[in-house]
């Protein structure tokens, strides 16, 4: 599907810019021709060897380096065909093409993080400046999220997908993995689990595409199904939230039935329960959580707020300064500081992180919403 129409993706030639005559080292000209040549021919052997016997004369050329990229990438050879567009970003930074191509090699090369952060990059600057391109982008910045165990973020990345009605057994499998929060790529899942995955995924795409009978109903035949799977009623629960904490809350119960120690699932149960001014019952999942993860800023605030709000603002406070130092640009973290300081009477204290809150919103730099 997706991942099979990469070639597609880019990636025609930039046009040439020509150099110079005094630029023009001797005999670089005949072979930066008989390259291109080479290339239009489909010559790709004779066209990469070329290329790069005119980069050792002009190192400074560009285009050469971008099409030497193109072709490697083409031709399979993703660790040289990075180094190629290395250089084209060292002479341009704003070649968005590059960036994006780069991010797809890396990709091969299971460089995960810095394809990620180029592909990103890529899309966030206009590389995928039309339908295709920027499916094919996005397609790869959902699989690498899902890789890399983001698997919240996985899903919005999947979910234009199905609001366009793009689908195929490989997005569902893919979007299964994100689904069930198993942090492999579709071309490593089992074959054994294709079904399941493609069930889960499945119910997930109807959901985005806004189909919500059918989705409740694909899930609740896989819950069905496969009673005992875990993560699949947490995901169903992210997905609810977007109604509100009524809805994902049983959703986030049924999950630790399923699997007691799910730690997200007690994160955001609690979480929900906060949001009603509910916090005595959100106070045991939030001890759980904090058992299970005390180095994780999330539990540590959710457990905070629980304790502030039921009157142990004390214990409250120390959990979430402790939250603080493992996220410092936690938005929500602040906030419930600024509440539990100004509830202890340490007005400063309260004030300060009034101010840092009002600061981080208006640079948009803050970890916001839910934890």
């Amino acid at each position: 599907m997706l991942a099979g129409q990469v070639l597609l993706l880019i990636l025609a030639v930039i046009p040439t810019r020509h150099l110079s005559a005094q630029d023009q080292p001797a005999g670089f000209d005949e072979l930066a021709a008989q390259a291109a040549a080479a290339r239009d021919v489909d010559d790709v052997p004779r066209a990469i060897e070329l290329y790069q016997q005119a980069l050792q004369l002009y190192p400074k050329w560009q285009d050469g380096w971008w099409s030497l990229g193109f072709l490697q990438y083409g031709a399979g050879n993703y660790p040289s065909a990075t180094d190629a567009l290395t250089h084209v970003l060292e002479l341009d930074p704003k070649a968005t093409q590059a960036q994006a191509l780069r991010g797809l090699c890396e990709f091969e090369t299971g460089n995960y993080q810095q394809s990620l952060a180029d592909i990103q990059k890529g899309i966030a600057v206009g590389a995928g400046n039309d339908a295709r391109r920027e499916q094919i982008l996005h397609y790869h910045e959902a699989m690498l999220l899902t890789r890399l165990g983001r698997f919240q973020e996985a899903l919005k990345a999947y979910a234009p997908f199905a609001e366009h009605g793009v689908s195929s057994p490989e997005l569902l499998v893919a979007i299964g993995l994100a689904t069930l929060h198993l942090d492999i790529l579709p071309r490593d899942a089992p074959a054994g689990q294709q079904q399941m995955l493609m069930a889960a995924g499945d119910a997930a795409y109807k959901f985005m595409k806004g189909d919500q009978n059918a989705a409740r109903d694909a899930f609740n035949a896989f819950f069905q199904r496969y009673p005992t799977t875990p993560n699949v009623h947490m995901s169903y629960a992210t997905l609810l939230t977007s109604f509100g904490p009524d809805a994902a809350m049983p959703q986030f119960k049924k999950e630790l039935e399923v699997a007691p120690d799910n730690s997200s699932a007690l994160i955001m149960l609690a979480w929900s329960l906060v949001m009603q001014d509910r916090s005595d019952e959100a106070l045991p999942y939030g001890k759980r959580a904090v058992d299970k993860d005390p180095e994780q800023a999330a539990a540590q605030l959710v457990l905070g707020r629980a304790l502030a709000d039921t009157g142990d603002v004390a214990r409250g406070i120390e959990h979430l300064e402790h939250g603080l130092k493992l996220e410092p640009d936690n938005l929500e973290i602040h906030i419930a500081l600024a509440r539990a300081y100004s509830k202890s009477g340490r007005d400063d204290d309260a004030l300060r992180e009034r101010t840092l809150c009002l600061q981080m919103t208006r640079n948009n730099a803050a970890q916001l919403a839910h934890p």
